[in-house]
This record gives C-alpha cells, structure tokens and sequence, in this order.
C-alpha cells in the first residue's frame, strides 16, 4: 500500500495505490493523521483510482479520517472507485456520509 498526496486551489487530493487491509490501514493512519494536522485545505478527496482492494479495516480507515477532517470543519468526497471497491463502499454507507464525485 502506497499513499500519496496533491494540494491545489485548497483541495488535498489523496491517492491511494494497492490493497487496503487491516496490515496496510495501520500503517496509512498516523501517515495521513499527520499529513492532515500539518497541511492547510479546504476540502479533502479521496482519490481510489489505484486502489485494487479495501475490506471493512479500509472502510474504518477511511470514517476515522471522515471523522477528523469533519472535525475541522472541511468537506470530504471520494472518486475514481473500481467497481470491486465501490460494491464494498456502496454496501457500508459510506456515501451518505462522504459523497462520490
């Protein structure tokens, strides 16, 4: 699992690239915990373009930093799911809380 990131115009885009699993969740959390304490946005997007696989561990990853960018009063989308990751968000809920664009 690979993390990467790009700021513009005050939207931090984040990418993610392989499976994300409980060993790869754990090893994403403080990375993007810190990259999200130490970056100044507006609106965050979760870029899943390169992610080829997410189990509910991913999906947990993904509320928990819902959750703390929310916390600081900034929006968070999600885009570019494969059709095998979005059965997965689809089936959690997870679009009602942040929205695919």
């Amino acid at each position: 699992m690979e993390v990467k990131y790009k700021i513009a115009n005050g939207v931090l885009e984040i990418f993610f690239f392989g499976e994300l699993d409980q060993h790869s969740a754990s090893l994403c959390k403080d990375a993007l915990d810190n990259l999200l304490d130490s970056t100044l946005f507006s609106v965050a997007v979760f870029d899943l373009t390169s992610l080829s696989f997410t189990d509910s561990t991913g999906i947990g990853l993904l509320l928990g930093r819902y959750k703390k960018i929310s916390k600081m009063g900034k929006s968070v989308y999600i885009k570019n799911a494969k059709p095998n990751v979005e059965k997965v968000l689809t089936t959690s809920g997870i679009y009602s809380i942040m929205p695919k664009i």
